[in-house]
C-alpha cells in the first residue's frame, strides 16, 4: 500500500483506521463523499462500477481512488454486502468549519455485514440471520439472531452435519467464531457461501437477558454472538430479545435437502418463491406475519396439544368469514412492528417511522374490538393478551406532524402546541418571513423598483437585488453594496441585517430543538419496545393462522385428525401445489394408507405418470398438519411424524465433488442411520445411478432393511419392475401403481394410484412423448424386443441373490462382465412368440369383463370390438 511519497496527515488518518478494519471496504468521508483508496478502491471500482482515478497523481506511485455520494451510500453498501463483503463506515465527527484548520475528528461508525444488514427493502419478508458456533465436548453449539426483528435463539448439535444443516435451513450469509475454533470445520462452510467472522476478545460490559438458557455452552454461544454485534454496531442493541434455547427434537426435522426436494421455499428450476409451499400457504397481511410463516413451515411441531389450539383458531377463522374480512382490512394496514421496533432501538428511526408505527397502533384497538365480537373462548383468550400500547400512539398523535420530512435534523417534525419554547422560535422565523415580505412591498413601492427581490445566500446573508436598469433609482442614503453580478446588483440595509440574525437565530434554534425533542420522544419509545414486540407477536400469530383458514377455505382442505399407533389414512389427497398450479383444470386425487401391517409403498409405473408427485404429496400434506393447517384432501388421519427423510431428484454436489449417485447414497445412509419407525421415508428411483444390476441390489437391500430395522413409514418408487415380487416375501411392503394405458399405440397417463404393481414399463412410450426422432423409436423398440426374449430379464430372486446369469459360450469358471450381461442384445436363445400390446390389450379387458352380467347384444358388440381392434 505505500507510496514512495509522504502520506498526507488525513491519509495517515485513513491508514490507522484501516489497520483496525484489515478485512472490510472503509468507506471514508471526505465532504460530501465516502472515498475509497488503494487495495479497496481498485477492487471497489469493479464491485460497484465506479470510475477508478488516483490521488497523489505527482507521486511515483499515484493512490487508488474511488468514491460516492454521501447520501446514496446505502445502496453502494447494500451492493457490497450482497457480494459477500463487509463495510466498516468512517464518518466525520465534527464539522469542518469547527476544525479551525486542523485534521477534521473521524471515527468508524459502524459495520455492515452479510449477517447483520438491515432496512432492504427486498428483505421485508425474509429474516436476515448471523450466527454463531462453537465447540465443547465434541458438541457444536449454535446461536443465531435477526438484528432488525430482536429474535435470539441458541441451541445444541450433535455433529458437523447436523450443524451444517441447520445453518443451512437458517439460510445464515454469516457465521461467527472464535480464534480456537478447528479450522477443518469452516472450510465446508465457506464452500457454501458463508462467511467466516472471528473474533478473539469477548465483550464484558453489556446487559442482555441469558434467564432461559440453563446450559453453560450455550450461554458462551451466545455472549460470542451478542459481543460481535456490540463489536460491529457500536450502538444500543436494547431490542434484542431474551435468548431462548430450543432442541431441534422438539420440532418436525427435515434436513436442508429434504427442504429443497420438497420445495418449501424455493422452486428447484427457477430458484423463486412462487410454485411452492410457501406461495401457496403466503396469504398473510404483514411482513411479519409472512416471516413468521416461513419460521413455521421450517420447524413444524410434534405437540399434538399446540397443534389442536392452532387448529380451533383456523377453524374459528374459517366459521366467521365476515369478521375475518374485517380483520383483514384492518391487519393490511399495520406496518412492521418488529422492525419498526429495532429501528428505534437503533436510533435509526425517522419521523415517517413513527408515523408507521401510529397507524400500527391506531388499528389495534379495531383488530381487537373485532376479534372479541366473534365470541369463540379460544380466540377470546388470545386477544384478551393484545395489549394496545396506547401511550405510545398518544406521544406520537401529539407530538410528530402527519406528513414529516426523511431529515430529523432539518426540520418540520414538530406539531404546534407540543412544546413552548419551540412554538416561540417557529414564531418568531413565521413572523420574520411575514416581515420580509411586508418589507419588500414597502421597498418597491419607495423606490419604484417593481421588480426588486429580497433573497437569501450562505454567504451574505440576505440581501435586496436590483436589476442593472433600475440601478439609478437606489437610495443611496440607505442601500450599501454587498455584491455585483452581471445582471443585477446586490444590497444590504441597517434595518434588513437587524432582522436577519434574529430570523436565522430562530430557524438554527428551533432546528436544534426539534431534534432534540424528537430524540426524546424515541427515548420515551424506546422504553417500551418488549410491549410493541410483544404486540407484534400476537398479531403476526393471528396473521399466519387466518392465511391458513383462507387458503383452507379457497381450496376445500380439511382439519387432519392425528392418532397414535403406525396408522395412516388420506382418502382422495391431493398435492397442493400441483392442485394451484393447474388452476381450472381438475387434479385426481389418490388416496395414501398405511395399517399396522404395512411399512413400505413399493410404487411402479411410468415416467411422467405422477409417481413423484404422489409421495411429495404424502410429505407435504404432513407438513401443513403439523404446521396446524388444514389439509388437502377428503379426509385425513395422520400419526405424528419425528423426521422426514428424501432422496428425490437426480443432482450431483459440485461443492463437495460428489456425484449423483455418491449423493443419492449419502441421503439414503442418513435415513438409514436416523429414521425411526415414527419418520416418514420419500425414496424415489433409488439405484438408477449406477449399473442395473448394482442398482437392483441396492434398492433391494435397503427394502429389506428398513422392513426389518427401521419401520419407518416408507415411499419407494422404482423402475425395476422384479423388485415387486418382494411383496410375497417381506410382509411390511405393498405394491401400488399408478395407472396408464395405451391407446392407438399411445401412452395415456391416468395418474390414478391403483393396488398391485404396473404390468410394463412405458419408457419408449414416454421417449415418444418427448419427441424423439422416429428412427430411434423405432429402433429402440427392436433392442427392447431382443432384450425382452433374452435371458437377462429374471425374476428379482435371480437377479440380485443369485450369480449373474452366464452365456453359452462362456465356461463355468469364467467370471461375466456386468456390462455385457445387460447388454447383450441377441443371445442365443429359442425364438419366443411375443404377444403383440393390442393382444394384450384385449385379454386384460376380456379378463375384466363379467359375461355373465351382459346382454347378448352387448357381448356382440364387445366381440367386433375385439376383433376390429385385432386388426
Amino acid at each position: 500500500m505505500p507510496q514512495k511519497t509522504k502520506e498526507t496527515p488525513m491519509m495517515e488518518q485513513y491508514l490507522e483506521y484501516k489497520k483496525q478494519y484489515p478485512d472490510a471496504f472503509l468507506l471514508y468521508r471526505v465532504g460530501d463523499f465516502y472515498e475509497m483508496f488503494y487495495d479497496d478502491a481498485v477492487k471497489g471500482s469493479q464491485i460497484l462500477e465506479l470510475t477508478l482515478t488516483s490521488r497523489n497523481k505527482k507521486a511515483d506511485e499515484g493512490i487508488p481512488m474511488c468514491g460516492v455520494p454521501h447520501h446514496a451510500i446505502e445502496g453502494y453498501i447494500d451492493t457490497l454486502v450482497d457480494n459477500g463483503y463487509k463495510v466498516a463506515v468512517c464518518d466525520q465527527l465534527e464539522n469542518p468549519a469547527d476544525a479551525q484548520g486542523k485534521m477534521v475528528k473521524r471515527g468508524v461508525t459502524r459495520v455492515v455485514t452479510p449477517g447483520t444488514i438491515m432496512d432492504k427493502s427486498s428483505q421485508a419478508k425474509e429474516n436476515n440471520y448471523i450466527t454463531a458456533i462453537t465447540t465443547a465436548k465434541g458438541k457444536f453449539g449454535l446461536a443465531y439472531a435477526d438484528l432488525s426483528t430482536g429474535e435470539v435463539k441458541v441451541t445444541s448439535v450433535d455433529n458437523q452435519l447436523d450443524l451444517t444443516n441447520e445453518l443451512q435451513n437458517l439460510d445464515t450469509k454469516e457465521t461467527v467464531v472464535s480464534g480456537k475454533f478447528p479450522q477443518k470445520y469452516l472450510d465446508r462452510l465457506r464452500k457454501i457461501g458463508i462467511l467466516i467472522s472471528k473474533l478473539d476478545e469477548l465483550e464484558e460490559n453489556y446487559s442482555f437477558d441469558f434467564s432461559q438458557i440453563t446450559s453453560d455452552d450455550e450461554v458462551s454461544t451466545v455472549k460470542l454472538l451478542i459481543s460481535y454485534l456490540i463489536k460491529t454496531q457500536m450502538r444500543s442493541l436494547d431490542h434484542l430479545k431474551a435468548a431462548q434455547s430450543y432442541e431441534t427434537s422438539s420440532y418436525l426435522l427435515m434436513d436442508h435437502n429434504a427442504q429443497s426436494n420438497l420445495e418449501l421455499f424455493k422452486n428447484i428450476r427457477t430458484n423463486k418463491k412462487s410454485g411452492t409451499l410457501l406461495w401457496l400457504l403466503d396469504e398473510t397481511k404483514t411482513a411479519m406475519g409472512s416471516r413468521l410463516l416461513k419460521q413455521w413451515l421450517a420447524r413444524p411441531l410434534i405437540s399434538v396439544e399446540k397443534l389442536h389450539q392452532r387448529q380451533k383458531l383456523v377453524q374459528v377463522f374459517l366459521d366467521n368469514y365476515f369478521q375475518r374480512s374485517s380483520f383483514q382490512d384492518y391487519l393490511t394496514k399495520v406496518y412492521d412492528l418488529e422492525r419498526l421496533a429495532g429501528r428505534v432501538a437503533y436510533g435509526t428511526v425517522n419521523g415517517r417511522d413513527l408515523i408507521q408505527l401510529k397507524t400500527s397502533l391506531e388499528q389495534v384497538p379495531e383488530i381487537k374490538s373485532i376479534l372479541l365480537d366473534i365470541g369463540d373462548d379460544n380466540l377470546t383468550s388470545y386477544v384478551e393478551k393484545i395489549d394496545e400500547v396506547k401511550d405510545v400512539y398518544e406521544l406520537i398523535d401529539k407530538s410528530i406532524v402527519e406528513e414529516p420530512p426523511i431529515s430529523v435534523t432539518g426540520g418540520g417534525l414538530i406539531k404546534d402546541n407540543y412544546d413552548e419554547q419551540l412554538d416561540k422560535y417557529l414564531d418568531a422565523s413565521k413572523n420574520g418571513k411575514q416581515w420580509l415580505a411586508t418589507l419588500k412591498a414597502k421597498e418597491q413601492d419607495e423606490t419604484g423598483i417593481n421588480n426588486l427581490k429580497i433573497g437569501y445566500n450562505k454567504v451574505f446573508g440576505y440581501y435586496i437585488e436590483v436589476s442593472r436598469a433600475n440601478i439609478d433609482k437606489v437610495p443611496e442614503d440607505r442601500y450599501t453594496r454587498k455584491q455585483t453580478l452581471v445582471n443585477a446588483e446586490r444590497y444590504i440595509t441597517p434595518e434588513l441585517k437587524e432582522k436577519e440574525s434574529l430570523i436565522l437565530e430562530a430557524e438554527e434554534k428551533s432546528k436544534s430543538l426539534e431534534y432534540h425533542l424528537f430524540d426524546q420522544i424515541r427515548s420515551k419509545i424506546k422504553a417500551q419496545i418488549r410491549r410493541i414486540q410483544a404486540l407484534a407477536n400476537i398479531l403476526s400469530q393471528l396473521d399466519v393462522l387466518q392465511s391458513f383458514a383462507v387458503v383452507s377455505e379457497e381450496y376445500h382442505y380439511v382439519a387432519p385428525k392425528f392418532i397414535e399407533g403406525h396408522q395412516l389414512e388420506i382418502k382422495n389427497g391431493r398435492h397442493p401445489v400441483v392442485e394451484k398450479v393447474l388452476s381450472n383444470n381438475s387434479y385426481i386425487p389418490n388416496d395414501v394408507n398405511f395399517d399396522d401391517q404395512t411399512d413400505i409403498l413399493l410404487i411402479t409405473g411410468p415416467n411422467m405418470s405422477g409417481k413423484s408427485t404422489y409421495m411429495r404429496q404424502l410429505a407435504l400434506t404432513v407438513i401443513m398438519a403439523q404446521i396446524g393447517c388444514f389439509v388437502p384432501a377428503e379426509s385425513a388421519s395422520l400419526p405424528i411424524f419425528d423426521h422426514i427423510f428424501t432422496r428425490i431428484g437426480a443432482a450431483d454436489d459440485l461443492i463437495s465433488g460428489d456425484s449423483t449417485f455418491m449423493v443419492e447414497m449419502r441421503e439414503a445412509n442418513d435415513a438409514l442411520k436416523n429414521a425411526t419407525e415414527n419418520s416418514l421415508i420419500i425414496f424415489d428411483e433409488i439405484g438408477r445411478g449406477t449399473a442395473t444390476y448394482d442398482g437392483m441390489a441396492l434398492a433391494q437391500a435397503i427394502i429389506e432393511y428398513i422392513d426389518k430395522n427401521v419401520k419407518a413409514m416408507t415411499m419407494f418408487s422404482t423402475h425395476y419392475h422384479e423388485l415387486t415380487e418382494l411383496e410375497s416375501q417381506l410382509p411390511g411392503l405393498r405394491n401400488v401403481h399408478v395407472d396408464a394405458s395405451e391407446e392407438n399405440g399411445d401412452l395415456v397417463f391416468l395418474h390414478k394410484v391403483l393396488p398391485g404393481p404396473a404390468d410394463k414399463s412405458y419408457g419408449i412410450h414416454v421417449a415418444k412423448l418427448a419427441g424423439l426422432p422416429e428412427e430411434v423409436l423405432t429402433s429402440a423398440g427392436k433392442i427392447l424386443e431382443g432384450l425382452e426374449k433374452s435371458s437377462i430379464h429374471t425374476t428379482v430372486s435371480e437377479s440380485i441373490h443369485e450369480p449373474v446369469a452366464k452365456t453359452p459360450t462362456q465356461s463355468p469358471k469364467e467370471p461375466v462382465e456386468e456390462d455385457e450381461a445387460q447388454l447383450s442384445l441377441f443371445p442365443e436363445t429359442k425364438p419366443v412368440k411375443k404377444v403383440s400390446n393390442k393382444e394384450n390389450q384385449v385379454i386384460k379387458e376380456l379378463n375384466g369383463k363379467d359375461l355373465m352380467s351382459v346382454t347378448p347384444i352387448e357381448a356382440i358388440n364387445l366381440l367386433y370390438k375385439w376383433q376390429k381392434k385385432l386388426k
